[in-house]
């Protein structure tokens, strides 16, 4: 099979992550896959991945039949037998570039997202599902994800099925901590500044957390809009010694596999791959129950799992894991042998090669 995998643009963000994965296992599978980005990007290096352009404008993104018809004369010549949409704006290109040009090839979406915390307006609703309903199937990344999409569409049910994200092998990761002292206990956060992300609360919880444990450094790594504001907010809270921003990062398993916690408090997720790669790399993992998280995290087996909001109950998680090193070393383990039974990326190409060829015998050319 033939696959062409929309990304919104080259960047390190999940989602573009993910289809570059895909990618790679698809094509150690026979098959052959490649990348197509709907806008060009400044930090496209940072990618570090081949990949096909359209070079579509942002600001025409709403009515764009210049980038619909690129679209298609890609397609054209690249003559794939599945199309699939990841994230961003790919939806909506492949949708009224299909639409419009007349394209025959299935349509993929991969839904990594809870959708019914955006989508708050009968106008946007009406519009996404009409995108919807111009799908052949959509994997969503986790059983939350689907019902969650499925609880705006009912429509859609039938061709949703839960594909989760996967894991690549692990590779070798370098200290980024060289020199720390022994009593240092690093906790980390891997994330872009949004407001999704909840840094505000994570400094509130780390803020309590060193009245407990003044021991305790938090690196925040990532970059963002919001960047400025929460370090403006690091210096009011006078946390500047112990509250660290790396920005932007190549690797952040480097901090991930060395951190003594993967902290993750956000308001809003779908599946997020930094928790099953913490798994991977035996970090502990404290997050808030929102989206899919609940699914690989669960209480007392692979993780602490936190009541959205509850940010006395995050802080209390911290120092259990902290000071119970025996617990902590029986979760991570389970932790471990659950990713690598479920949520390696081998397996998933299977998921998606399986979800491919049904539709190809249901579309025959």
């Amino acid at each position: 099979m033939k696959i062409l995998q929309l990304i919104h643009k080259p960047q390190l963000r999940g989602a573009e992550i993910f289809a570059a994965q895909l990618t790679d296992n698809l094509e150690t599978k026979g098959h052959c896959s490649k990348i197509l980005a709907i806008y060009e990007s400044p930090d496209a290096l940072k990618y570090n991945r081949n990949y096909l352009s359209i070079n579509a404008n942002p600001k025409s993104s709403l009515w764009d039949r210049a980038g619909w018809k690129a679209l298609a004369d890609k397609i054209a010549a690249e003559k794939p037998d599945i199309v699939q949409a990841n994230a961003g704006d790919t939806l909506k290109y492949a949708v009224f570039s299909k639409l419009l040009f007349r394209w025959q090839q299935p349509l993929v979406f991969r839904n990594a997202s809870t959708l019914s915390s955006y989508l708050k307006k009968p106008l946007q609703k009406a519009y996404t599902r009409f995108l919807f309903n111009h799908t052949d199937a959509v994997a969503s990344v986790s059983e939350y994800s689907r019902q969650d999409l499925v609880g705006l569409f009912p429509s859609l049910d039938a061709k949703t099925k839960v594909i989760p994200i996967g894991l690549e092998k692990k590779v070798e990761v370098k200290d980024p901590f060289p020199g720390s002292s022994p009593e240092r206990v690093n906790l980390v956060h891997v994330g872009g500044f949004s407001f999704e992300k909840n840094h505000r609360g994570l400094l509130r919880i780390f803020k309590a957390t060193t009245a407990r444990l003044p021991q305790v450094h938090l690196w925040l790594v990532g970059d963002g809009p919001m960047r400025a504001e929460i370090e403006a907010l690091v210096a009011e809270m006078g946390l500047q010694e112990q509250v660290h921003f790396t920005g932007f990062v190549q690797n952040p398993l480097d901090y991930i596999a060395h951190g003594q916690a993967l902290l993750l408090p956000s308001i809003i997720e779908g599946l997020p791959g930094v928790i099953l790669e913490a798994m991977l790399y035996k970090t502990p993992v404290v997050a808030y129950k929102v989206g899919g998280v609940g699914e690989v995290v669960r209480p007392g087996e692979t993780g602490w799992l936190v009541e959205p909001g509850d940010e006395q109950g995050f802080t209390e998680a911290i120092g259990e894991l902290i000071k119970n090193s025996d617990k902590s070393k029986g979760i991570v383990e389970h932790a471990f042998r659950q990713v690598n039974k479920k949520y390696m990326n081998e397996g998933i190409a299977a998921s998606f090669v399986h979800l491919y060829e049904g539709l190809l015998r249901s579309n025959p050319a």
